[in-house]
């Protein structure tokens, strides 16, 4: 959902443009609108999803939650000040928030106002379907309801073997504890399980908040890089663990095999320099 930010970031004027035009040119007064519950506006705008209103002094919302099939009297009376100072006010009447994910829809929305005396018309835009609307996407619904429910399959399946992982960890280490079968083996096996569970944990966690959830719409590749990073780091805690243990078997056993833990060291510490250059390059560039 992110390059839908993008983009109506790109085409915003048109965007605004569009939404002031239309409703200039299509609809009357907001007190005029209120008999037939705003039908109007969401005959006008079929991207439109979510109308109420707010008294411009108290910030109190004074109208129910009105939808294009519903109307839910739970919204009223609550207070949008946090709304309204997020509004980006504009010399002709209207305001414009930048997206976000509504609470009431939970859609990615654009709200937008239109204020006649102490009343503020506040208008929740879907967001791609706005988009769609202007022709600034494309969007095959069928392919994204599967795209999305394939992406909620495959992150709760990774939770489910990050839990495996950290379950045979504890269970391994008891086991060892209880029958007094103490070794480095047995020490070190349950820290490496538990270490890639919490990374694979890690992974999931932010493929369903990015494409399930949409709990995160930053803009730039920030995020990406932070959950990049923290993987690989957990990656590598793992195989430096892996390499300790093998140094110890090696020099336990003092079967003259020292030079293969040097070379997992070796390995090691270059995909340390790659991950350092790496977060070199990118932390220059942003």
């Amino acid at each position: 959902m992110r390059e839908y930010i993008d983009i109506y970031h790109q085409y915003r004027e048109k965007v605004e443009d569009f939404i002031e035009d239309t409703f200039h040119n299509n609809i009357g007064h907001i007190s005029e609108l209120q008999e037939d519950n705003y039908d109007k506006l969401f005959q006008t705008f079929r991207s439109l999803e979510l109308v109420y209103v707010v008294n411009a002094k108290t910030k109190l919302q004074t109208s129910p939650n009105i939808f294009p099939n519903k109307i839910d009297e739970v919204a009223k009376d609550v207070n949008r000040s946090y709304l309204i100072n997020r509004l980006r006010n504009k010399e002709n009447g209207f305001s414009f928030t930048t997206p976000y994910k509504s609470s009431a829809t939970q859609n990615l929305c654009v709200t937008v106002s239109k204020q006649e005396g102490d009343d503020i018309l506040l208008m929740d835009f879907n967001l791609t379907r706005l988009l769609e609307r202007l022709g600034l996407i494309e969007k095959n619904a069928a392919f994204s309801g599967f795209q999305e429910m394939y992406y909620t399959i495959v992150g709760f399946f990774m939770m489910l073997i990050s839990f495996a992982a950290i379950l045979y960890a504890g269970i391994n280490f008891f086991e060892s504890m209880i029958s007094l079968n103490i070794s480095i083996r047995t020490i070190f096996k349950p820290i490496i399980a538990a270490t890639l569970g919490l990374a694979i944990f890690d992974l999931a966690k932010t493929v369903l908040e990015q494409e399930v959830f949409y709990k995160s719409y930053k803009k730039d590749g920030k995020g990406e890089v932070k959950v990049l990073t923290k993987f690989l780091f957990t990656i590598l805690i793992a195989l430096a663990i892996e390499t300790l243990m093998v140094v110890f078997k090696i020099a336990m056993n003092e079967d003259g095999q020292m030079i293969n833990a040097l070379y997992l060291m070796g390995g090691i510490s270059l995909i340390i320099f790659a991950l350092s250059v790496f977060i070199y390059l990118t932390g220059k560039k942003n």
